[in-house]
């Protein structure tokens, strides 16, 4: 979609105005990237500001402090980047423009360091980087504008910059670009360019056409595609037909006729036009009607344009936006018409099977050709599935499976339908990855990170996507294993493991999931340096059930008991040699020194060398004053604590419960609890000028805040009481 529009000569006013939005915002302040695709012959420019502009926001007077990016400046010779309306840089041929084609850019913002690639994957091919020594991390919002040309903007993504993002977002496509600055040429392995690949690679391809078109006089044939030709317009097939009959039409029109259907433009002589409209009234093709319509008017009033001869150049007219433009977005396809041939399964070439599940789709090999490679593959390369119409798989779930092909068949993930079941959408990753259809990985990728990303807390308002937040936190170690056996899941993986680490009370003791992560895995998450914990001692039991693949949640003790009757051998099995490596990460000097007695007279110790010489070690620690010359060494270092402690000290004070509510629970500056609605006060008397809410919590303690009497239960009692929300779990009630 371009987001700005030219005026009636075609070019946007010098004079522009930058468009904001205020779906174009980081989702952390200072810390962001804008992921998108360009036209232009000079100046695509991007604005990053603290706050979302005017409509008549112009950046040249701007006065607040922002970032200008600046691609293909001085006539697309050079890059700017301006802070606060200063130029900063200004370097010669790096992130020019492009005028002959959209072209993929993304920039990223990370605490002053605004780098900036080329390609359709985030932090992928940079072509350049600076980093402001004053940094500004409030800037949150991304407009777009141009200097003095014509700039076309679509497919604008603002992503979230995740721990390790720069190494991690390489292993989030099925199939990593070429390392070179013009990168998104080519795809490593076998997976297609999709930057090329689409329709257009089957237009006039006998490859798996399955009806003729017979033109002219002398009875030429030209293939296509039933589906593709009946969700495009009125083509009266019968289930049996496969030929098409035109003698009066010439192969240049039926040839522009095609090409706007398949790839959603084409180029013809200004005296074909004529025939061109008719062919597309006769098919009912209304978009290249009027395209027709409108060029042929054009050149009635520009009797030099009728005059030239010149060829006219038509554009399907889509103001669609979506991550990438593919089918069958941009041509000319009614979605609808789509969907329901996949419904009705007609005009289908394959029906597929699910081994249990029996026929599950009846499909067209052309649509699924055209996103899936091993499907494609499957139809051309001779195997049995070229000749047959039949396709059966097996270990693939039916449900998973119907959802890619409503991507495929549609263009778009449907959120609703897919996260209501949080198990679906992993099952729909492995999917995407197994048959490669890229996008749809992607799009799952990006789901399932934005879910692991949010706080832990709930989020708000977000319909169905709550119920897979949900699932995603409280499922995360069930997530690991899967997202772990899908090589290009790397970030969701690292991601997995962070939030374990940083919740690993919660993820070790409401579920005993975590024991089914393999050795890698596991090992990653106890060595991890942002590892929270209340106490060593959750460690020390995690590390023993994972070792004994626990079926129930137990502490050391249980296994203390196990032991004095078994051996480690039998206890651990293959496991034993990975809790003898775990164990010295065990931070074993902070335990309390009653319960490292304890441990010292264990069967554990008595029977595992490596935890009595930990023990022992973390006693003499003890012993010592903690003295000892290796103090310095992490293993006596406190790490961070799961919980906050919120001591109240005085009226006013930055300590207490309600002032940590009125900051969001640590996000930004105290603001009234009761006036942002993050707690509800009530009172046991009727609502008066004493019993006001918002004046009991604020900082400035009120001697006029006091409630009345009222009886319960036969007594008279009055109070006040304060909901924390279930957001946090606690009901706190105040006796007065």
């Amino acid at each position: 979609m371009n987001l700005l529009q030219p005026d009636s000569h075609g070019d946007v006013p010098i004079n522009t105005v930058v468009l904001f939005s205020s779906d174009l915002k980081f989702r952390e302040a200072g810390r962001g990237c804008v992921a998108f695709e360009a036209f232009a012959h000079n100046d695509v420019t991007l604005v990053f500001r603290e706050n979302v502009g005017s409509q008549h926001y112009h950046y040249k007077r701007d006065n607040s402090p922002h970032y200008t990016v600046i691609l293909g400046s001085h006539r697309n010779k050079r890059l700017k980047i301006e802070v606060d309306g200063k130029t900063v840089v200004d370097v010669a041929g790096v992130g020019l423009c492009c005028s002959s084609e959209f072209k993929s850019y993304w920039i990223s913002i990370c605490d002053g360091l605004i780098s900036i690639g080329k390609g359709r994957y985030p932090f992928q091919n940079l072509v350049f980087q600076w980093l402001d020594s004053n940094p500004n991390c409030s800037v949150r919002y991304v407009g777009l504008s141009s200097w003095d040309k014509h700039v076309g903007y679509r497919n604008v993504n603002v992503l979230p910059i995740t721990h390790n993002h720069i190494s991690l977002w390489k292993h989030v496509e099925s199939g990593e670009l070429e390392g070179e600055e013009e990168g998104e040429d080519e795809l490593n392995g076998e997976c297609m360019d999709y930057e090329k690949w689409g329709l257009g690679n089957f237009l006039e391809n006998w490859e798996l056409s399955d009806m003729v078109f017979i033109f002219d006089t002398e009875e030429r044939h030209v293939p296509a595609h039933k589906a593709i030709l009946v969700a495009s317009g009125n083509f009266p097939f019968s289930l049996s037909e496969d030929v098409v009959e035109l003698p009066a039409v010439t192969y240049p029109v039926l040839h522009a006729f095609l090409q706007y259907i398949y790839t959603g433009q084409t180029k013809i002589p200004e005296s074909q036009l004529g025939p061109l409209r008719a062919l597309g009234l006769h098919f009912e093709v209304m978009s290249l009607v009027k395209q027709c319509e409108q060029n042929i008017e054009r050149f009635k009033l520009n009797k030099k344009l009728f005059d030239s001869g010149k060829s006219v150049e038509l554009s399907y007219p889509s103001t669609r936006t979506h991550y990438c433009a593919t089918f069958p977005l941009g041509l000319p396809v009614n979605i609808q018409k789509l969907r329901q041939l996949l419904i009705t399964g007609k005009y289908s070439d394959v029906n597929i099977y699910i081994e249990g599940h029996g026929l599950v789709a009846q499909a067209h090999k052309v649509i699924l050709s055209l996103w899936s490679v091993p499907f494609a593959k499957m139809f051309t390369n001779g195997m049995s599935e070229t000749m047959s119409s039949e396709v059966s798989l097996r270990d693939v779930s039916p449900e998973a499976f119907k959802a890619m092909l409503e991507f495929m068949y549609s263009g778009e993930l449907d959120m609703e339908a897919t996260v209501v079941a949080g198990a679906l959408l992993l099952q729909l990753l492995f999917l995407a990855d197994q048959f490669g259809v890229t996008l749809l990985h992607q799009e799952c990728c990006k789901t399932l990170l934005e879910c692991l990303s949010e706080g832990w807390s709930s989020p708000s308002g977000r319909g169905s996507y709550n119920e897979f937040f949900y699932y995603a936190q409280d499922s995360v170690c069930s997530i690991l294993p899967v997202v772990a056996s899908i090589p290009s899941c790397k970030l969701i993986e690292e991601t997995c493991e962070r939030k374990v680490a940083m919740h690993f009370d919660y993820c070790t003791t409401a579920s005993i999931d975590f024991v089914l992560l393999d050795e890698t895995t596991f090992s990653n998450i106890i060595q991890h340096p942002d590892l929270t914990v209340t106490s060593e001692e959750k460690v020390i039991n995690a590390i023993l059930m994972w070792g004994m693949k626990a079926k129930d949640l137990y502490g050391w003790e249980v296994v203390d008991e196990l032991i004095i009757n078994s051996f480690p051998e039998h206890l651990f099995g293959e496991r034993l040699q990975s809790v003898h490596d775990l164990l010295p990460f065990v931070r074993f000097p902070l335990l309390p020194y009653a319960l490292l007695k304890k441990l010292e007279k264990s069967s554990i110790s008595r029977h595992i060398h490596n935890f009595d010489s930990l023990v022992k070690e973390a006693i003499s620690y003890v012993e010592n004053g903690a003295r000892l010359e290796n103090d310095q060494n992490i293993r006596f270092q406190h790490r961070r604590s799961s919980y906050k402690e919120l001591q109240y000290i005085c009226d006013g004070d930055s300590n207490g419960v309600l002032y940590f509510a009125g900051t969001s629970y640590g996000e930004h500056q105290w603001v009234n609890p009761v006036l942002s609605k993050r707690i509800t006060v009530t009172a046991s008397s009727p609502p008066s000028r004493y019993t006001d809410p918002k004046v009991l919590v604020s900082r400035t303690y009120q001697g006029t805040s006091f409630t009345g009497p009222r009886m319960e239960d036969g007594h008279n009692c009055a109070w006040w009481a304060v909901d924390l929300g279930q957001e946090h779990q606690v009901l706190s009630l105040f006796i007065l």
